[in-house]
């Protein structure tokens, strides 16, 4: 539709979620066929109205869930994040300017690490003191599920709200990177609960490495790719597949090597955006 334009990650999701509801609910394939319509059709609608989409989906969604009779869809948490995050966080970093994020990296570093550990102890004390027998690995792994924003959400609205450039530098920015420090806080949070340990010495050697090979790992991947597309007779097709294939394979490298999938995603997307390689012209949307 003439006017109307849809960002590939959102492609992207959709494409992924109709296979997974043939899987799961075979059954109830029209359904789910009508949901994909209905994304589309409230996406197109923010479109229009100049409103950002990530409300409107989250309106119908709670519309929806009030809906009698409904089947209750099941997946894997490991399914979710293998899936749908990566795509999302790679087209988010490819829509922020290296320039502001490296212009504002002290304050964008601050906000996405420091504040985060900080909301997360506060929701972990305050669940701690309130809520009997919640113990402080538990309100931790609280606060790591409830500290950080959603990056693509961020990016979406701020496109319809007057903000200083600066400061849309800086939450866009923070936005992309708190996933990691969140991730980070929950994963050693469900090591303390499942083992009723914390190490402090190997929980900074575990981080570090977590923080540098992730970085590293998603550099080296997207590095091979500007090179892969350099040397190959690659086309507009190829070039798609391309750009879904590299964040899932930055993300599941990283995180078989204990590292951070989300800063190894993150950094992939900002080197090839910053060399501003021709291989994601096609799909950026």
């Amino acid at each position: 539709m003439p006017g109307i334009s849809i960002s590939w990650h959102l492609v992207v999701v959709i494409i992924l979620y109709f296979p997974i509801s043939i899987f799961y609910m075979l059954e109830h394939f029209p359904l789910f066929l009508g949901m994909i319509v209905l994304i589309l059709l409230i996406i197109m609608l923010a479109e229009k109205i100049k409103v950002a989409y990530p409300v409107l989906l989250v309106l119908a969604g709670l519309a929806i869930s009030f809906v009698p009779g409904l089947p209750t869809l099941e997946l894997d948490s490991e399914m979710i994040f293998i899936l749908f995050l990566p795509p999302l966080l790679y087209e988010a970093a490819w829509a922020i300017s290296w320039k502001e994020l490296w212009r504002w990296r002290r304050i964008i570093g601050s906000f996405a690490f420091v504040v985060v550990f900080l909301t997360a102890l506060s929701v972990a004390l305050v669940a701690n003191h309130f809520i009997p027998g919640f113990s402080l690995a538990l309100g931790f792994l609280l606060g790591g599920i409830v500290s950080p924003p959603d990056a693509v959400s961020a990016g979406a609205i701020l496109k319809f709200v007057k903000v200083p450039k600066r400061m849309s530098s800086i939450l866009e920015g923070e936005s992309l990177l708190n996933d990691a420090s969140s991730l980070i806080i929950f994963r050693f949070a469900l090591i303390a609960v499942a083992t009723s340990q914390f190490v402090w010495q190997k929980a900074a050697l575990e981080f570090s490495w977590m923080l540098v090979g992730g970085v590293g790992i998603g550099l080296f991947i997207a590095w091979l790719f500007m090179q892969g597309h350099k040397k190959l007779p690659t086309d507009a097709n190829s070039n798609i597949v391309f750009s879904i294939v590299a964040p899932y394979l930055m993300y599941i490298a990283a995180e078989k090597a204990h590292a951070s999938g989300v800063l190894a995603v993150v950094a992939g997307g900002l080197l090839t955006s910053n060399k501003d390689m021709i291989i994601f012209t096609a799909v950026r949307g």
